[in-house]
Protein backbone atom coordinates (compact mmCIF):
# COMPACT_ATOMS: atom_id res chain seq x y z
CA UNK A 1 0.00 0.00 0.00
CA UNK A 2 1.34 3.26 -0.64
CA UNK A 3 0.37 6.49 1.89
CA UNK A 4 -0.32 9.71 0.53
CA UNK A 5 -1.22 12.79 3.14
CA UNK A 6 -1.98 15.94 2.28
CA UNK A 7 -1.75 17.13 5.76
CA UNK A 8 -4.51 19.36 7.44
CA UNK A 9 -4.03 22.71 5.80
CA UNK A 10 -7.04 24.44 4.77
CA UNK A 11 -6.08 25.10 0.99
CA UNK A 12 -6.76 22.36 -1.64
CA UNK A 13 -3.52 20.27 -3.80
CA UNK A 14 -5.94 18.85 -5.98
CA UNK A 15 -2.89 19.03 -8.56
CA UNK A 16 -0.98 16.09 -6.66
CA UNK A 17 -3.76 13.89 -6.28
CA UNK A 18 -4.66 13.89 -10.27
CA UNK A 19 -0.88 13.17 -10.70
CA UNK A 20 -1.27 10.13 -8.65
CA UNK A 21 -4.68 9.48 -10.42
CA UNK A 22 -2.66 9.76 -13.96
CA UNK A 23 -0.31 7.58 -12.60
CA UNK A 24 -2.08 4.76 -11.73
CA UNK A 25 -3.61 4.80 -14.80
CA UNK A 26 -0.99 4.38 -16.99
CA UNK A 27 0.27 1.51 -14.65
CA UNK A 28 3.24 3.36 -12.82
CA UNK A 29 1.80 3.27 -9.51
CA UNK A 30 0.04 -0.32 -9.20
CA UNK A 31 -0.25 -0.67 -5.19
CA UNK A 32 -3.37 -0.06 -3.68
CA UNK A 33 -3.15 4.09 -2.75
CA UNK A 34 -4.66 5.78 0.27
CA UNK A 35 -4.86 9.07 0.90
CA UNK A 36 -5.54 11.31 3.56
CA UNK A 37 -6.79 14.47 1.73
CA UNK A 38 -7.51 17.23 4.29
CA UNK A 39 -10.02 19.95 2.99
CA UNK A 40 -9.04 18.96 -0.83
CA UNK A 41 -12.15 17.81 -2.34
CA UNK A 42 -11.55 15.18 -4.16
CA UNK A 43 -13.78 11.75 -5.48
CA UNK A 44 -11.45 9.30 -7.07
CA UNK A 45 -12.60 5.49 -8.33
CA UNK A 46 -8.66 4.88 -8.48
CA UNK A 47 -7.62 5.31 -4.79
CA UNK A 48 -9.12 5.32 -1.68
CA UNK A 49 -9.81 8.67 -0.14
CA UNK A 50 -10.06 10.03 3.28
CA UNK A 51 -10.31 13.31 4.59
CA UNK A 52 -8.87 12.99 8.13
CA UNK A 53 -7.34 10.75 10.23
CA UNK A 54 -7.47 9.98 14.15
CA UNK A 55 -3.98 9.34 15.26
CA UNK A 56 -3.83 5.80 15.27
CA UNK A 57 -5.56 5.33 12.21
CA UNK A 58 -2.95 7.82 10.09
CA UNK A 59 0.55 6.24 12.80
CA UNK A 60 -1.00 2.59 11.14
CA UNK A 61 -1.54 3.63 7.52
CA UNK A 62 2.59 5.61 7.67
CA UNK A 63 3.61 2.07 9.49
CA UNK A 64 1.87 -0.20 7.07
CA UNK A 65 2.88 1.59 3.36
CA UNK A 66 5.28 0.59 1.10
CA UNK A 67 6.44 4.57 0.64
CA UNK A 68 4.79 7.78 1.79
CA UNK A 69 3.81 10.15 -0.41
CA UNK A 70 3.37 13.73 0.90
CA UNK A 71 3.17 17.39 0.58
CA UNK A 72 6.20 19.25 2.32
CA UNK A 73 5.06 20.08 5.81
CA UNK A 74 7.95 19.25 8.28
CA UNK A 75 5.42 17.03 10.39
CA UNK A 76 4.22 15.08 7.55
CA UNK A 77 7.86 14.24 6.55
CA UNK A 78 9.66 13.32 9.51
CA UNK A 79 6.56 10.72 10.81
CA UNK A 80 7.60 8.77 7.71
CA UNK A 81 11.51 9.59 7.88
CA UNK A 82 10.19 8.33 11.95
CA UNK A 83 8.82 5.10 10.49
CA UNK A 84 11.88 3.88 8.12
CA UNK A 85 9.97 5.13 5.09
CA UNK A 86 10.95 5.97 2.10
CA UNK A 87 9.18 9.26 1.51
CA UNK A 88 8.48 11.19 -1.31
CA UNK A 89 7.62 14.81 -0.40
CA UNK A 90 5.72 16.96 -3.30
CA UNK A 91 5.64 20.98 -2.62
CA UNK A 92 2.67 22.75 -2.53
CA UNK A 93 2.98 26.27 -4.51
CA UNK A 94 1.96 29.47 -3.75
CA UNK A 95 1.05 30.30 -7.63
CA UNK A 96 -1.17 27.65 -7.47
CA UNK A 97 -3.30 28.84 -4.13
CA UNK A 98 -2.05 25.79 -2.23
CA UNK A 99 -0.27 27.57 0.39
CA UNK A 100 0.56 31.55 1.71
CA UNK A 101 3.84 31.76 0.23
CA UNK A 102 6.66 28.54 -0.90
CA UNK A 103 8.45 27.05 1.98
CA UNK A 104 7.94 23.90 1.27
CA UNK A 105 10.58 24.31 -1.49
CA UNK A 106 12.59 25.38 1.46
CA UNK A 107 11.76 22.11 3.42
CA UNK A 108 12.05 19.77 0.60
CA UNK A 109 15.25 21.04 -0.67
CA UNK A 110 16.90 20.92 2.71
CA UNK A 111 15.62 17.06 3.25
CA UNK A 112 16.95 15.75 -0.31
CA UNK A 113 20.35 17.66 0.24
CA UNK A 114 20.63 15.74 3.68
CA UNK A 115 19.26 12.62 1.64
CA UNK A 116 16.53 11.83 3.79
CA UNK A 117 13.83 11.80 0.83
CA UNK A 118 12.91 12.71 -2.75
CA UNK A 119 12.02 15.63 -3.43
CA UNK A 120 9.31 16.96 -6.22
CA UNK A 121 8.74 21.05 -6.97
CA UNK A 122 6.28 20.16 -9.86
CA UNK A 123 4.09 17.21 -9.65
CA UNK A 124 5.62 16.07 -13.24
CA UNK A 125 8.68 15.00 -11.24
CA UNK A 126 6.27 12.20 -9.53
CA UNK A 127 6.99 9.35 -11.92
CA UNK A 128 10.59 9.53 -11.99
CA UNK A 129 11.09 9.83 -8.29
CA UNK A 130 8.43 6.99 -7.81
CA UNK A 131 10.81 4.93 -10.44
CA UNK A 132 13.98 6.05 -8.40
CA UNK A 133 12.35 5.01 -5.08
CA UNK A 134 14.36 1.02 -5.84
CA UNK A 135 17.57 2.81 -5.83
CA UNK A 136 17.23 5.00 -3.46
CA UNK A 137 19.14 4.77 -0.11
CA UNK A 138 17.87 7.42 2.19
CA UNK A 139 19.98 8.39 4.92
CA UNK A 140 18.88 7.26 8.82
CA UNK A 141 17.12 10.44 10.10
CA UNK A 142 18.48 11.74 13.41
CA UNK A 143 16.03 14.02 14.94
CA UNK A 144 18.17 17.29 16.89
CA UNK A 145 15.58 17.72 19.43
CA UNK A 146 17.66 16.52 22.07
CA UNK A 147 20.39 19.22 21.05
CA UNK A 148 17.66 21.77 21.21
CA UNK A 149 16.27 20.91 24.17
CA UNK A 150 20.03 21.21 25.96
CA UNK A 151 20.05 24.27 23.90
CA UNK A 152 17.21 26.02 25.81
CA UNK A 153 17.80 24.62 29.00
CA UNK A 154 21.60 26.24 29.40
CA UNK A 155 19.98 29.33 27.78
CA UNK A 156 17.54 28.87 30.95
CA UNK A 157 20.08 28.26 33.37
CA UNK A 158 22.31 31.54 32.22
Amino acid sequence: MIFVTLGTQDKPFNRLLEEIERLIGEGIINDEVVAQIGSTAFDSKKMKCVEYMNKDVFEKAIKNCRYLITHGGVGSIIQGLNHNKKVIAVARLSRYGEHENDHQVEIINQFVKDNYILGCLEVKELAGQIRRLGDFCPDHYHSNNDHFVKLVRSLIER
